[in-house]
């Protein structure tokens, strides 16, 4: 195989990498809980995107007596606190890629 070949199949891997990465950001992927009780929405890149919460997960016993408005409070703040650890976490593993590969961009690792 000579060096075009080669720099057109790595094109092609690297096009079908971002291609696939965009694809997989645009996938809602949920997970349950408690009987669907609770309830995690992520992208296919694993990423946090929502939570739901029923009145059951919150008081099994007097599902009516949750207020909704108290479900909204506490999907909004988990969700916050969700959004502030991955956000440290994605900051934390880029200090520490750039710090292994010299702060070189190498494609895929999405520094």
């Amino acid at each position: 195989m000579n060096i075009m070949q080669m720099m057109k199949q790595a094109q092609s891997l690297q096009k079908k990498l971002k291609d696939t990465q965009e694809e997989l950001a645009k996938t809602e992927i949920t997970g349950e809980a408690a009987g669907g009780a609770v309830k995690v929405v992520c992208d296919g890149q694993g990423k946090f995107k929502s939570i739901s919460l029923s009145a059951e997960a919150i008081n099994p016993d007097a599902p009516d007596s949750v207020d909704p408005e108290m479900i909204e409070m506490l999907e909004d703040v988990i969700s916050t606190a969700i959004f502030n650890a991955s956000d440290k976490a994605s900051k934390e593993m880029e200090t520490k890629m750039k710090a292994v590969t010299g702060g070189i961009n190498i494609p895929g690792l999405n520094l």
